[in-house]
């Protein structure tokens, strides 16, 4: 068993700590078998009636999954990097569709595969420290482990501007959002997580007692701008509509998509276009699969990586380079299903 994520029981809940504190408790491949593991035989345990997804020591909550071992794959046969989705997004599937009340913890990073672990569970946590983002199109990926379901159900445009800018979020505005369930201060989360491991069959009870009034939502100021700014699900008309809006605000957003890996951006908003019609979880997971198989091997993920995480000069060489570069043949091939000898499929 993985010492990276520690799985115990308290009281009557099962209890899944991320440990890996220098990494930010980013996920690794044993990281997730193990936590699918533990969920199965809880599944099972009617000594077990709930679950509290958190992180160890050290700062977290997740700052998403093991980007640096994915772009090596990905640049040789690309086997290890398709095992690594496989087993995440089996157990985000097994998260989702988990009989046993879930609470996760984001307190702290929530980046990536942080929220493809809280996103699904039926009560989310938020704290003052709670940095929430899918910033993958900086990197040449795109906002996966469920965020084609997810994002693209949130209100207004909010899904697809999160998605393009990667933009950061805190604890009051996933709330807001509802990305969180509940505001906690940090100082009252070990009391409340003790109060639910004594009686889990009074969580709802519980956290309403221990949550306090989120401060108030800086990104609703922008609401209208992003229902407006990205309505389109063409890169190129969102572009379009910031460069003609020239306020400081519009003109931020597009100094920052300017930034970001064109074909990621194309691939993220086909996800999340594609993801609000989705008829089950599992479908979305067996496209997202499909679509970061591919990825992961293409120039623009490697070069993503190679600017943000290894050579750090933050100066990605994107191919192409611009929006219009970016062909509707292109983003067909990344996302056609894969051959059913391939393709993913739920534990």
């Amino acid at each position: 068993m993985t010492q990276d994520v520690l799985i115990e029981t308290t009281g009557k809940v099962g209890r899944i700590r991320l440990n890996r504190p220098k990494a930010l408790h980013a996920l690794n491949t044993d990281m997730c078998v193990a936590m699918a593991q533990a969920l199965r035989q809880w599944h099972d345990e009617t000594a077990i009636e709930a679950v509290l997804i958190d992180h160890a020591e050290g700062r977290g909550f997740c700052a998403g999954g093991d980007i640096r071992m994915i772009a090596e794959s990905g640049a040789t046969d690309g086997a290890s990097a398709r095992e690594f989705f496989f087993q995440e997004y089996r157990m985000n599937h097994a998260l989702f569709t988990y009989v046993k009340p879930v609470v996760a913890f984001m307190d702290g990073i929530t980046m990536g595969g942080g929220v493809g672990i809280s996103m699904p569970a039926r009560y989310r946590v938020a704290t003052e420290n709670t940095k929430f983002a899918m910033p993958e199109t900086g990197i040449g990926l795109f906002p996966d482990v469920g965020g084609g379901w997810y994002l693209s159900r949130l209100p207004g445009r909010m899904g697809q501007y999160v998605a393009l800018t990667g933009a950061r979020l805190d604890g009051a505005e996933c709330l807001a959002l509802g990305l969180a369930t509940h505001f906690v201060p940090s100082e009252k989360l070990e009391e409340l997580k003790r109060r639910i491991a004594d009686t889990p069959g009074e969580i709802d009870a519980i956290l309403t007692e221990f949550a306090g009034p989120a401060p108030d939502a800086a990104i609703a100021a922008h609401a209208g701008d992003i229902a407006r700014l990205f309505a389109s699900d063409t890169l190129e008309d969102i572009f379009a509509a910031l460069e003609a809006d020239g306020g400081e605000w519009a003109t931020k957003q597009l100094e920052t998509l300017r930034t970001k890996s064109p074909q990621a951006m194309k691939v993220s908003l086909k996800l999340l276009a594609d993801g609000a019609h989705m008829p089950t979880f599992e479908d979305e997971m067996r496209q997202e699969y499909a679509v970061a198989t591919r990825v992961c091997q293409r120039a623009d993920f490697i070069e993503g990586v190679r600017a943000v995480i290894i050579d750090k000069d933050n100066a990605p060489r994107w191919n192409p380079d611009t929006p219009e570069g970016v062909t509707d043949h292109r983003i067909d091939t990344i996302f056609a299903p894969l051959p059913e000898d391939q393709a993913w499929s739920p534990a």
